[in-house]
């Protein structure tokens, strides 16, 4: 059924009600799974529109999470879901579906699936294109253990596209591996999928056949029913009879409707029949069942939460986000030097840069879902006298670490790195949370990292990036910033120099001096002026900037007059900036009581931002908790 709004008070599930365990669920007549998906639908939209959260990724999955918890023996077989965001129908019918409406809220179910919370959840995930190997690993493991059982990973056509799920199939093949892989093309990750592997897919679609199975598990081919494949049209597909899959070694069956719910069931039960490396190609729409987001998946990749008076369209806050701030200079930049070009891997619209691969689609390069190669790319391109600018996620960078070193900074090459989702980001909760930046990349040669007190010093510090002959990165965090003026004019910093930002009581005997990185400069600031007001003490705050190199000099000199440094950063305490000031210090034999403020020493749950930097102590009031403690207690 096809819906067009999202409601507001639940609906009715007899079905879905009496599913507490896949178990029961499978008590039912395969005739009844069409009537469970249906309800699981309006459940779905109804939670989302309760707690927010992913939505498009859910809905398209409806059917096929029915089919695979009604033809498994979940939690004995596993399911390994890849991309996490797409598990809320998995929550629903393993044990949480009264608790669903607290996803991605404090002391909620967590948005991704999380080992912790429940033992269907056989492996967290967060970053895309793991399910494979980790499903392998399973497999592997209770082969060993002489336990077998079914392991399925379910893996999106946008997750397929890196490097690391080829590697697993690659491997699951040598070792004869008794696995399943669902691939579950809906032609897009977050972003349109793009590149010779969606290629492949479509020309598979083409050749106007399928493999089937009987209820036997043997194989067939028969001609395509009539359907629609999505949007998805490409003129250059090529024959598909020496299909990718099949050449790698897995059997491959499909494509199969992922929406016909009896159907999947049918292809599971006699799919569990055969052994060896196996693959079922399904396609889905994104979104499927409400119209909105059938007609723009991106938009409604994720949503905020309704009113039952609001409209469905999400909301936005207001004031340009970082992102934007970020798409805005990219164009600017652009236009003064046709040398620059940029690279995302597979998040054009997060990173902001719809405007730019508009305006300039011959030097837009969305690599997919590669992070690794998005790095490398970035440094052949420089060797040939180009600046690239890479648009990346804190989080995600991690996977490009070992390219980040050897390939741009051990080269000393000229790129650029515009880091997005820096520190905390809220419900997203740990695994999108980019907390070791600093620490990742100040132990690396060659590299000047910078983090924004505001929306117009990120700017700035992005034209400062891109005219400095060397690796750079600047480090903005998520969403909205302080609603500072941005300045069009663009202006370079001098690299390695502070700024002060804010004194009190200057002529006090006792001078506290707190020396703030990127976001916690403003809240640094609301400290500092009722530390100084309520002590009667001296307080100053330096705007850092820069983390690689630090203003070693103004250190120096703050050094004569301060009694109490205090470092304040939205980043692991661990070896993060603050470290950093602790090691000048050192080095230079200044002995000065220190307090180094961040993020501790543990992964952090999902809570809203706010919430987040209240617990960390991050906000203006633990900041100013935590310095009277340390000084005054």
């Amino acid at each position: 059924m096809l819906y067009t709004e999202i409601p507001t008070q639940r609906p009715v599930t007899p079905l879905l009600d009496g599913i507490d365990h896949p178990q029961q669920l499978r008590q039912l007549e395969q005739s009844q799974l069409a009537q469970v998906a249906d309800e699981l639908r309006q459940y779905i939209l109804y939670a989302a529109g309760q707690s927010g959260g992913h939505f498009g990724a859910n809905l398209g999955v409806i059917e096929l999470t029915v089919a695979l918890h009604y033809c498994f023996n979940t939690p004995q077989d596993r399911l390994v879901w890849d991309v996490g965001h797409q598990a809320y129908p998995h929550k629903v019918l393993t044990g949480r579906r009264e608790r669903i409406t607290t996803i991605r809220t404090k002391d909620g179910l967590a948005a991704f699936p999380a080992r912790e919370e429940s033992e269907f959840d056989t492996f967290g995930v967060g970053h895309s294109s793991t399910a494979i190997s980790a499903g392998l690993g399973m497999a592997l493991a209770r082969r060993y253990q002489q336990d077998p059982c079914d392991v399925v990973a379910i893996v999106g056509d946008g997750a397929m596209t890196a490097g690391m799920a080829f590697e697993a199939m690659n491997d699951a093949v040598a070792h004869d591996a008794d696995l399943i892989v669902v691939l579950n093309d809906n032609d897009m990750s977050i972003s349109c999928s793009t590149g010779g592997f969606a290629k492949h897919l479509a020309a598979i679609w083409e050749t106007g056949q399928f493999i089937n199975l009987n209820e036997h598990g043997e194989a067939y081919v028969q001609p395509h029913p009539k359907w629609t494949y999505n949007s998805r049209l490409h003129q250059s597909a090529t024959n598909a009879a020496d299909n990718l899959f099949k050449a790698i070694g897995f059997d491959y069956f499909g494509p199969f409707d992922g929406h016909d719910v009896e159907q999947l069931a049918q292809v599971f039960q006699a799919l569990k029949k055969r052994k060896g490396p196996r693959l079922v190609h399904i396609y889905t729409k994104k979104g499927k069942g409400f119209a909105p987001a059938e007609a723009d998946p991106i938009t409604y990749h994720a949503i905020t939460k309704i009113s039952p008076t609001a409209t469905t369209t999400p909301t936005k806050k207001s004031g340009p986000k970082y992102s934007d701030v970020f798409g805005q200079w990219l164009c600017d930049q652009a236009a003064q030097d046709e040398r620059l070009l940029a690279i995302t891997p597979a998040m054009c619209e997060g990173s902001g840069m719809v405007q730019f691969a508009k305006q300039y689609p011959e030097r837009f390069f969305d690599v997919a879902i590669a992070e690794q190669h998005a790095v490398t790319l970035a440094a052949g391109m420089a060797c040939e006298g180009l600046k690239p600018v890479v648009a990346i996620y804190s989080t995600f960078l991690q996977r490009g670490y070992d390219q980040l070193i050897h390939d741009v900074a051990l080269q000393n090459l000229d790129v650029t790195f515009g880091i997005d989702r820096a520190g905390l980001v809220g419900e997203d909760g740990p695994t999108h949370a980019g907390a070791y930046d600093y620490a990742y990349m100040r132990t690396v040669p060659n590299m000047v990292i910078m983090a924004p007190k505001d929306e117009n010093e990120c700017r700035q510090m992005l034209h400062t990036a891109y005219h400095y002959n060397g690796p750079t990165a600047v480090r903005y965090p998520r969403g909205v910033g302080t609603g500072a003026e941005i300045q069009q004019q663009m202006t370079a910093l001098d690299i390695g120099k502070a700024e002060i930002v804010a004194e009190f009581n200057v002529d006090a005997e006792q001078q506290i001096s707190i020396l703030a990185f990127g976001s916690r400069v403003a809240a640094s600031i609301e400290a500092a002026e009722q530390c100084a007001n309520k002590h009667a003490i001296g307080v100053r705050v330096v705007n850092m900037r820069f983390v690689k190199p630090l203003d070693e000099q103004m250190i120096r000199e703050l050094a004569e007059s301060t009694q109490l440094f205090v470092t304040v950063e939205e980043h692991a305490v661990m070896a993060g900036a603050g470290s950093a000031v602790n090691e000048f210090l050192a080095h230079a034999r200044i002995l000065k009581p220190m307090l180094n403020l961040g993020l501790p020493d543990e992964f952090l749950h999902q809570a809203t931002h706010q919430q987040m930097l209240q617990d960390c102590g991050l906000d203006s009031n633990g900041i100013l908790a935590s310095i009277e403690q340390a000084w005054f207690s």
